[in-house]
């Protein structure tokens, strides 16, 4: 079986962000990076099936400057054989000209199944993987929580609001991980080692155009400090007033 993982790196979310001069992105200024979170639980899931046929291949892919190889030889030190970085000076907010390139790239590949986390954390817009899908003509099934392959016969469940959906099509096929379906390992320092030998190639992204920019972005408001307005019952009628009045709520 081959296996392609398509990942991104991302800020770490817990890190407080300001916004760069040009108004339109993050400043990175002491932001530390990693494997998104739901990329790393597709990693697990490759990592799982190859274990479980005892063969086979997996190759990470990640679009980025030359930084994203740091994160490209975590998913190596994880147990990925190979990586590929389609080579681009920034990473556009436009799915759409991400989905192109990594398509171009997954076309010819030969892979029987194609994995993306469910969304990156950082810009949640959860398109890529259904775009490329697309593009490729192949099956797809999003936000998968479990999944079983017999025969070349894929079985996957996604969770729904108030219940589950059970899934199945045939390889080759794009999958989009959800959380909970595995808990991803850590790198042990022999995985890390190896990593270092591991082959990683580069290539141009091929974008193609992007439809899609950001014109601004803010931060949200700070949020003021709450304040008693009394205890008990007495307190009722005021709360209800400031409710309607100042924060306009009701």
């Amino acid at each position: 079986m081959k296996i392609a993982v398509c990942v991104k790196r991302v800020p770490d979310m817990e890190a407080r962000f300001r916004i760069a001069g040009d108004g339109t992105s993050v400043d990175q200024t002491g932001l530390k990076f990693d494997l998104s979170d739901f990329d790393a639980y597709a990693a697990e899931v490759a990592l799982q099936l190859k274990e479980k046929a005892g063969k086979g291949e997996i190759v990470a892919i990640s679009l980025g400057p030359d930084v994203v190889q740091e994160t490209l030889r975590k998913a190596m030190s994880l147990g990925i054989d190979r990586a590929v970085q389609l080579k681009s000076d920034t990473v556009p907010f436009d799915g759409f000209a991400i989905a192109r390139a990594l398509a171009a790239e997954l076309k010819d590949g030969g892979y029987d199944l194609i994995l993306f986390g469910k969304m990156s954390i950082d810009s949640s817009n959860g398109v890529v993987g259904a775009m490329v899908a697309e593009f490729l003509d192949l099956p797809l099934v999003t936000a998968v929580s479990r999944l079983e392959i017999t025969n070349g016969k894929i079985s996957a469940r996604r969770e729904l609001e108030g219940g589950a959906e059970l899934v199945e099509c045939s390889m080759p096929a794009v999958l989009t991980i959800d959380e909970g379906i595995a808990r991803p390992r850590y790198p042990a320092l022999k995985g890390i080692m190896a990593a270092k030998k591991k082959p990683l190639e580069v290539r141009p992204a091929q974008l193609g155009e992007q439809r899609m920019t950001i014109t601004a972005l803010e931060l949200p408001p700070e949020r003021v400090g709450g304040r008693i307005i009394g205890e008990g019952k007495a307190a009722v009628p005021e709360l209800v007033r400031l409710l309607q009045t100042e924060a306009k709520v009701l």
